[in-house]
């Protein structure tokens, strides 16, 4: 993972940021950083990124939707958060926290400031090293 400065909405130049996270600031890739990182941090699917291009004219398939969200969880502008197996959203907070997840509304949010402690790990298997630790608490409406 390339050491950068996350995009936050205040960058004006997208193509800049992209650059130095070694990636070539295509058309497409600037256009859905230009959305993705628009709105400050949020998590997003690929298909709610795909429906957002849509809705402002991008021409761009959910297939390079979900490439340009996996190049650029690659190049550490974005942190992928995986709820099931086959659902997953993309952070633009890349900092390291936990998040809540709202069953049924599939909806994820920061769990705010210092609200998970981790006591103790395990070791990690020979040759390998822990790189992060993610928790999701997963909620649903008291019945």
């Amino acid at each position: 993972m390339t050491d950068i400065t996350p995009i936050h909405h205040t960058d004006t130049d997208v193509s800049d940021i992209l650059r130095r996270a070694g990636l070539r600031p295509t058309r497409q890739r600037v256009s859905l950083a230009e959305i993705l990182f628009s709105k400050g941090d949020r998590h997003v699917s690929a298909e709610l990124l795909h429906e957002e291009a849509v809705a402002v004219s991008v021409p761009v398939s959910l297939a390079t939707v979900y490439n340009t969200l996996h190049q650029f969880t690659e190049a550490g502008l974005l942190r992928e958060v995986a709820i099931e197996g086959t659902k997953t959203y993309f952070d633009t907070n890349v900092s390291d926290h936990h998040h809540f997840f709202i069953e049924g509304e599939n909806e994820v949010f920061d769990i705010p400031g210092e609200g998970v402690g981790i006591g103790t790990l395990p070791k990690a298997p020979e040759g390998m090293e822990i790189v992060r630790v993610d928790v999701v608490v997963r909620l649903r409406p008291k019945r």
